[in-house]
């Protein structure tokens, strides 16, 4: 008997006969699949039991000739049953295009799928931040454990570092407050109030804000990058085996320095903003310096700049614990440090803007609107 693959056709008791023999393997297949397509009528019983070996592709072949034609497979042995019961399993056709019924079932689940996700980021926040404090009780009860060096040096990356953009940035916002609010108030004759907006603004919310959203793409984003890439290189691992705890020697440095310096930032932030909106009103609507200042003076209460720097160290440290946070959940390739990096940058915006808002209600409450 020959080692290729063939089949005849043959008339037996009125049944239309399929009849293989030789090996049914994919390198002694040759011209079978080419012929059974050319078959004008199909047979209602295929026999193999001359079939010397047969491997998935045969088991494929004849499977597909008795499902096409509905015949009956007849003398196969115990290995060629298993193959063409695992081929049957197997022939599941995929979807290939959504089902359009499914929607709105499809949009809810993945909202509860987002809902769900960010509950849970929220809850691993929280449990972090309990472990910071933790951290940082241990070092106020051993200052030893307190790693100075570290923190100078995010010192000079959050804050040195960062004077040049944040500052061009404030500059050129004030600018653009002033610009606008001149615009809209000249149809009033009231172009002197654009010193009021200036002035309450930029102290009050723009300064600390958008110093913390640059802080937070610059500086969240480096810290989840940081400690992502030292996870995936299993030298937080190496730190816990020699006994090192990395929520003190990572954590509690890149937050500490994140709290301290933004109040800092944001006061640099809101002069720089004021220099830019007296600039232009100087330029634009002929309002000397001296005049500007006397005027901020009078309709800035002291208040509006404690709000700016209360609100600015909690802005830090949910910036540096959000950053953290994301760097200490990276899992298994360079990819995943991606992700989390931008979900740390996201997050941190996301929680600063909720308790800016929450800031705003809380001190109109108690008088300091």
């Amino acid at each position: 008997m020959s080692v290729e693959a063939d089949f005849t056709e043959l008339e037996e008791n009125g049944e239309r006969i399929a009849r293989f023999s030789g090996r049914l393997t994919i390198a002694r297949i040759g011209d079978v699949p080419r012929r059974l397509a050319l078959l004008e009528r199909g047979p209602s019983k295929i026999d193999i039991s001359d079939v010397e070996r047969i491997d998935t592709v045969g088991a494929w072949i004849v499977y597909k000739l008795c499902r096409d034609h509905d015949a009956e497979i007849v003398g196969a042995s115990e290995h060629a049953q298993q193959l063409i019961r695992q081929v049957t399993i197997a022939d599941d056709p995929a979807q290939t295009r959504r089902d359009e019924g499914g929607r709105v079932r499809q949009t809810l689940e993945r909202i509860g799928a987002s809902t769900l996700e960010s509950l849970s980021s929220l809850k691993g926040l929280l449990a972090f931040f309990g472990g910071l404090i933790i951290a940082t009780g241990s070092v106020i009860r051993h200052p030893g454990q307190m790693r100075f060096n570290a923190v100078v040096q995010r010192f000079e990356t959050v804050g040195v570092s960062a004077l040049g953009i944040i500052g061009l940035m404030s500059f050129l916002i004030g600018i653009v407050i002033a610009q606008q609010g001149a615009v809209q108030l000249r149809q009033f004759g009231a172009e002197i109030f654009t010193i009021n907006l200036i002035g309450r603004i930029t102290t009050r919310e723009l300064g600390v804000l958008m110093t913390a959203i640059m802080v937070a793409g610059r500086s969240g984003s480096a810290f989840a990058a940081q400690i992502g890439s030292m996870k995936l290189a299993e030298e937080i691992d190496a730190m816990r085996t020699i006994g090192v705890p990395p929520m003190q020697a990572l954590v509690l440095p890149r937050v500490l320095a994140t709290t301290l310096l933004m109040p800092l930032l944001g006061f640099y932030s809101t002069f720089l903003m004021i220099v830019g909106g007296g600039l232009l009103c100087w330029i634009s609507l002929g309002i000397p310096p001296e005049t500007f200042i006397l005027r901020l003076r009078e309709v800035v209460p002291m208040t509006d700049l404690w709000v700016g720097l209360i609100k600015a160290p909690v802005f830090g440290m949910i910036i540096g614990l959000a950053g953290c946070y994301q760097g200490m959940q990276v899992r298994g390739n360079n990819e995943e440090v991606g992700n989390r990096t931008t979900t740390a940058v996201v997050q941190a915006i996301f929680l600063v803007i909720v308790l800016d808002a929450f800031f705003a209600v809380f001190f109109t409450e108690v008088g300091w609107g």
